[in-house]
């Protein structure tokens, strides 16, 4: 599945190759245009979703909360769309859940994200490993 935040780009990427190639650019327009009707028509059709970024390349890191908020658009509720980047996608991963004695990864958050998921961009609190991440 694409990324939605990495979907925005697209006009920007037309612009550029508008002149060498035409082709290419109304379709980057097009993808654009439908992003939210086409990952809908996924959803609906039972095809699994889950939230990534292309984080590192193009986007800078930190999106996760971003492209969150984009599944919401698409018709999820905000526990789903929370769960294309957290629980769903470990169990399709085949990861294990949480077990007493595991390290812990964590974010806490200054209100309940699944009241609204554009809290998810901005945490209060990370720990890693089970420790607190600083700075």
């Amino acid at each position: 599945m694409p990324t939605l935040v990495n979907i925005e780009n697209f006009p920007d990427f037309a612009a550029a190759g508008e002149s060498k190639f035409p082709t290419y650019a109304e379709h980057m327009r097009d993808l654009y245009r439908r992003r939210y009707e086409t990952m809908a028509a996924a959803r609906d059709a039972g095809i699994a979703i889950f939230a990534g970024t292309d984080a590192g390349g193009q986007l800078p890191h930190g999106l996760i909360g971003s492209e969150v908020a984009e599944m919401v658009k698409i018709g999820m509720a905000p526990l789903e769309a929370i769960n294309t980047a957290c629980w769903s996608a470990r169990e399709w991963l085949g990861r294990d859940a949480l077990s007493e004695g595991a390290s812990a990864d964590f974010v806490l958050y200054d209100s309940d994200p699944a009241q609204d998921v554009q809290v998810l961009r901005a945490p209060s609190s990370i720990v890693l490993r089970g420790r607190p991440v600083t700075g």
